[in-house]
């Protein structure tokens, strides 16, 4: 299993828009390409809040080839989706891991 794995640090005048924007239409539009098989989304804690708050939002997909498939077709517009409604208010990274055990 593939996770891909967006990390977004949000400012706190954002914060509770962009949380319940998450929750109900950004990760239900990723889900719904049919890519991905899981989601969860985590807060990270004892890291320093002060100018936002931190989340590790993370999708499962079966192979890199889904994961491909995903972001060759969808997650342009999804990001630039996130991009134009937050603009200057988060920064965000991506990373991909691989379950091994």
């Amino acid at each position: 299993m593939i996770i891909y794995n967006v990390t977004v640090k949000v400012d706190h005048d954002a914060h509770d828009d962009w949380f319940d924007w998450m929750k109900n239409i950004h990760i239900p539009d990723v889900m719904n390409t049919k890519l991905f098989t899981e989601n969860r989304m985590c807060r990270l804690l004892t890291v320093d809040e002060s100018d936002g708050i931190t989340y590790a939002i993370q999708y499962g997909c079966k192979d890199m080839a889904t994961l491909e498939k995903y972001q060759r077709e969808f997650a342009a517009e999804l990001q630039r989706d996130h991009t134009e409604r937050y603009k200057g208010k988060f920064v965000a990274f991506r990373t991909l891991m691989e379950v091994v055990a």
